[in-house]
């Protein structure tokens, strides 16, 4: 047996309850996926992403929607020995990667000193969906994982002064008729991680060239923060989470909704 087979086999078979069950769960409770999608894949060369590639294939093989498939990966001026890896991975695991170059850390190093990370992420999701655009998606998926979710949540509170989540899926609001999908919601990063060595697979751990994958970054230290938490109150990563999709609005004092701020204050007297 070819070795992506086996690898895919491994996803739904080893794998099954901790990442392919809950893929296809979030998929199913925030509908990502309609027939006749046309997806875009963001591959950056990472563990997440490349997994992410390989449950969206199985899905179109095995799911209740006819949908098509474009697997990117944008260079953002990747070292070279970084997109050899990524070329190796993709042909390894049986993924038809289609690589564009961009001048993404270029513009970063010279304009994003106060916020490079910041910067980065918005250019990159910008040419992330030009690219699929050009190729006709209406889609585009990213692999973050629940654990990216939970410490954007903490970080929104801790650093922002504002309770906020990362979507399972989100509209566009610049590249209008695109949308933005995230279908490992669910699964956490240790399951990844598990996934990853069973298969004896390596994968790139950062390209950045600008910020060299700082451990002082604001996420690093969240997700250090949330393991401390963890130890005392094993259910306090589920429960950021939740949090999200519990808020009781009687005791908000006040919230965007677009634009526009509201304050409990609004309609105080009314009550």
């Amino acid at each position: 047996m070819e070795r992506y087979r086996e690898i895919e086999k491994s996803l739904i078979k080893k794998f099954r309850k901790t990442i392919w069950t809950k893929f296809v769960r979030a998929i199913n409770d925030y509908q990502m996926i309609a027939e006749n999608d046309k997806i875009a894949v963001c591959i950056s060369g990472g563990k997440d992403s490349m997994l992410l590639a390989k449950c969206m294939q199985e899905l179109q093989r095995h799911g209740k929607f006819k949908f098509d498939l474009e697997f990117i990966t944008m260079d953002p001026g990747y070292h070279s020995d970084n997109i050899k890896l990524i070329e190796e991975n993709a042909k390894l695991l049986n993924i038809p990667i289609n690589i564009f170059k961009t001048d993404v850390f270029e513009v970063v190093s010279k304009y994003g000193q106060n916020e490079p990370c910041y910067l980065c992420a918005r250019m990159r999701r910008g040419h992330l969906y030009e690219k699929a655009k050009e190729l006709g998606c209406n889609k585009i998926a990213l692999a973050h994982h629940m654990d990216d979710v939970i410490e954007t949540t903490m970080m929104n509170i801790l650093y922002n002064g504002r309770f906020g989540t990362m979507m399972p899926k989100l509209n566009s609001t610049n590249h209008i008729g695109m949308e933005l999908i995230r279908p490992l919601y669910y699964v956490l990063e240790e399951d990844i991680k598990s996934f990853v060595k069973s298969n004896d697979l390596h994968f790139m751990d950062c390209g950045c060239m600008i910020t060299v994958c700082s451990s002082s970054s604001k996420r690093y230290e969240t997700k250090q923060l949330i393991k401390e938490l963890n130890k005392d109150n094993p259910n306090a990563s589920k429960n950021i989470l939740k949090s999200a999709s519990n808020v009781v609005l009687d005791t908000v004092i006040g919230y965007h909704k677009g634009k526009q701020y509201h304050c409990f204050m609004d309609e105080y007297d009314e009550e």
